[in-house]
């Protein structure tokens, strides 16, 4: 090695000795040295600092992550941060208006009831992994009104049923008579009710071919129904479901008009946000002894159909 090359590598070596005895590093646009009180100190008045970029999924998977540790969310554009205390992702927010929002995965609080929801990623969406169960219940043999209060049926006129299974809404009630396919409807702030396309999208992540997804009644392509459905039989007839998605799907009956309930853990029936047309709208099926899902058709007016939301 040439001497000056053997000076060069001293003077380096040097150099890293003290800059990291002092454990300070300055990174800067002017060349000033770091402020005393602070380990790491940036000065530019033309860039600012990235931090890890990640989707809600990718958040989600982050092994044990420490007390403090902070990303950016690409799918709501907020920054986190990790709380150990409460094993939750919150926002980094400043101000006195602070919220404590949440990495899909992570429960949220409905405020406007005080309920907690589980949540699930499932690819670039965000779902709710139970049922919504909000709303003032009515007697099924009366039909939901457009009176500025949301209501509900319970299975069988049993509030307990709601409890466990949710609530179940005619669509009108569930888009609070609005007909703009995507609307929040009776979903939560933050929350919107999901389209045909979403739940295709959905469907599609979960291994449907995307030719079947648009296909009408029975779609068995890709065992999506197995993977909605929650395993065991605490709230199926029988077991049939892997729950390998997390969406959790009870068998959790239906409304089939007036004051008639049908098929408690035999099948589950879903709305979507999307008219089929002037009477009817978009639903999907899943069915007990089924592996595939449904999709259909039904009257917005006659039918009571579970609610999920999907993270806006």
């Amino acid at each position: 090695m040439r001497k000056n090359s053997i000076n060069h590598l001293l003077i380096l070596l040097v150099f890293l000795t003290s800059f990291f005895s002092n454990a300070q590093v300055g990174i800067s646009t002017d060349g000033s040295n770091p402020d005393a009180s602070a380990m790491l100190d940036v000065k530019s008045t033309e860039k600012g600092i990235l931090i890890p970029r990640m989707t809600y999924s990718e958040i989600a998977d982050i092994e044990n992550p420490v007390f403090g540790l902070m990303v950016f969310n690409t799918d709501d554009g907020r920054f986190y941060f990790y709380d150990d205390g409460t094993s939750n992702w919150k926002e980094l927010a400043i101000g006195t208006n602070v919220v404590t929002p949440f990495v899909c995965g992570n429960t949220f609080v409905d405020t406007r009831d005080g309920t907690t929801y589980t949540t699930v990623p499932i690819g670039s969406q965000c779902w709710m992994a139970e049922n919504l169960n909000i709303g003032a219940e009515i007697h099924a043999g009366t039909n939901q009104s457009d009176n500025s209060t949301i209501e509900k049926f319970c299975y069988q006129n049993n509030s307990s049923y709601c409890d466990t299974y949710g609530g179940l809404y005619q669509w009108d009630e569930m888009m609070q008579y609005a007909t703009t396919e995507g609307v929040q409807g009776i979903c939560p702030a933050g929350w919107h009710l999901p389209t045909d396309e979403e739940w295709k999208t959905m469907e599609i992540q979960l291994g449907m071919d995307s030719g079947n997804a648009d296909a009408i009644y029975w779609r068995n392509s890709g065992n999506v129904g197995q993977k909605l459905k929650e395993a065991g039989t605490a709230h199926w007839v029988s077991s049939s479901g892997s729950n390998s998605s997390g969406f959790t799907a009870f068998g959790s009956g239906y409304r089939s008009g007036g004051n008639n309930f049908n098929n408690l853990r035999y099948e589950a029936r879903f709305w979507t946000s999307s008219e089929y047309n002037l009477s009817n709208a978009w639903f999907r099926f899943l069915s007990y002894s089924q592996s595939g899902v449904y999709r259909e058709v039904d009257s917005k007016t006659n039918k009571g159909y579970c609610v999920r939301c999907v993270k806006d």
